[in-house]
């Protein structure tokens, strides 16, 4: 099952394991479940502290590797065969179970814990998403910890009928006790306070208490990363909130344009930014949402939570987020059938007809990805041309199972009240309305700046970007900003991280000047 080299890779990481562990492989004859059984048994061969039992006579799921100390019930499962994105999930809860220690901060351990309900959890996956992991990993953790939560991992490809029943059309989709918990990347932290009845109330009275800040940043993307360092660098207290640590980054699959690293992916480069981060002293506050900034003695940023942090300067760094539609159905279809990631959800349409909004790089990327998988791709495109690069179009025109339509407006999408079947668009050259039949749609039409709560206190520009000088600096002295929300030209990881730097030297230049 596993090739010599990733056998000895694991090898070196099963050495940490400090107490015995089982493994346990329920199996129902099928192909898949005989590749399970195989990876069980190489993981099994690596290290003599792992025990495995075969159980040939399931009554749940199967195929199914169950994960636990040995002598206790297993509380961590994989339904399906965990590689692909999951197999580091895989390896994690190998070592969690066998004792080896979290790397979560103290408090958010003590906090899962805590917990006192019981709580079994339900991950429906694809092998090819990058935004499951953590969300699988946060929730296996959190099983390890605490004997009242149990989790499992569902391929949602090898389960399709649960799939279908549930009516799930994006992952991940977590369901905690039967009912739908919540879908897309989660942390331990948010679903600890989702989870933890009165979280909320007790982080915003110990948030609120903290000093003033030298500098705090808003956001913990590569703008914001750039700037908490250059910031923490020049001695001054430095603190960051961030809804989302990594912002878009933790969303892109392959990054082979950052200088001096040939090829790299984002959950990757964010795991090195947040380490490169923690390595100095900054206050680093995750999932926290901004809602107000306001200037006063000091500057005041207040949370969603209802906290209020304050500061002598701010750089505002809160990226940006998908543009949607904005046309009748979008919303009520989201998550079923309407969908931003096609990595992350294409494998859910296999077999299906599917359409991609959008002419650009991103759009064509995702209808040449999908060709692979749906039976075929509609692409729409507002325009006369397609934006994307030409080597990206002829590949995708050479594809017989990709259609693209020009100068094609969206106006609707269109559902059975459960799921998305098609949508509706106009012909801007004939202005005569066409449905299309289709049971996923994937919104690929560019990016709005997260910049909504700052409309009635900084200069923004029409489409929402906040304006900056050369410095970083907006409209409100000692308030900076970098990256994706300003006007900075090309959005970029490494252009967002000068930016960040920029906006760091500014504000130190700032500080020191008043």
């Amino acid at each position: 099952m596993l090739d010599s080299n990733i056998k000895q890779q694991l090898d070196t990481y099963l050495k940490n394991i400090i107490n015995p562990i089982e493994i346990t492989v329920s199996t129902n004859g099928t192909a898949k479940a005989e590749e399970l059984l195989d990876l069980a048994r190489d993981i099994t061969s690596l290290n003599e502290k792992i025990t495995l039992s075969v159980d040939e006579s399931p009554t749940g799921r199967a195929p199914l590797m169950a994960i636990g100390p040995q002598g206790e019930e297993t509380r961590v499962k994989f339904a399906g065969i965990p590689m692909g994105h999951e197999f580091t999930s895989l390896v994690l809860a190998l070592l969690q179970a066998g004792g080896h220690p979290a790397k979560e901060s103290k408090e958010t351990i003590e906090q899962a814990k805590s917990l006192t309900n019981k709580l079994d959890f339900e991950i429906y996956i694809s092998l090819t998403c990058q935004n499951c992991p953590e969300v699988v990993q946060a929730l296996n953790l959190l099983a390890v910890l605490n004997p009242n939560v149990t989790t499992t991992m569902i391929d949602g490809a090898l389960f399709q009928d649960e799939v279908n029943e549930r009516n799930i059309m994006a992952v991940p989709s977590v369901y905690l006790n039967g009912e739908l918990f919540g879908q897309g990347r989660m942390s331990l932290d948010e679903i600890l306070n989702k989870v933890d009845t009165g979280a909320s109330d007790k982080q915003a009275a110990a948030l609120s208490e903290k000093a003033p800040y030298d500098v705090l940043v808003v956001g913990g993307g590569p703008a914001g990363a750039s700037a908490a360092i250059y910031s923490a660098r020049k001695g001054i207290r430095t603190g960051v909130i961030a809804d989302r640590f990594g912002g878009q980054v933790a969303d892109t699959m392959a990054i082979e344009n950052f200088i001096s690293v040939k090829e790299t992916e984002g959950p990757k480069l964010v795991s090195n930014l947040e380490q490169h981060v923690l390595d100095y002293d900054v206050d680093l506050m995750k999932t926290q949402k901004a809602v107000r900034l306001e200037k006063k003695e000091l500057i005041e940023v207040e949370l969603e939570n209802g906290a209020v942090l304050k500061s002598k300067s701010v750089i505002l760094a809160t990226g940006a987020r998908w543009r949607e539609m904005n046309v009748p159905g979008e919303q009520e279809y989201k998550g079923k059938g309407v969908a931003y990631c096609p990595h992350c959800d294409g494998p859910l349409f296999k077999g299906k007809k599917t359409a991609v909004i959008g002419g650009g790089n991103s759009g064509i990327e995702a209808a040449i990805d999908l060709a692979g998988i749906v039976e075929h791709v509609t692409v729409l495109e507002f325009g006369d041309q397609l934006r994307a690069d030409d080597v990206l179009v002829k590949k995708a025109e050479s594809l017989a199972n990709v259609t693209i339509i020009k100068e094609a407006m969206t106006t609707e999408v269109i559902g059975d009240g459960q799921r998305v079947i098609g949508l509706k668009y106009t012909d801007r050259k004939s202005n005569e309305s066409h449905l299309v039949d289709v049971a996923g749609i994937f919104v690929q039409i560019g990016l709005v700046p997260n910049s909504e709560f700052l409309k009635e206190t900084l200069e923004l520009t029409d489409r929402g970007e906040i304006v900056i000088d050369g410095r970083g600096q907006t409209s409100i002295p000692g308030v900076f900003a970098a990256g994706d929300v300003t006007t900075q030209a090309y959005k970029q990881i490494i252009i967002s991280m000068g930016a960040g730097a920029t906006a760091a030297l500014g504000a130190f230049d700032h500080l020191i000047r008043s």
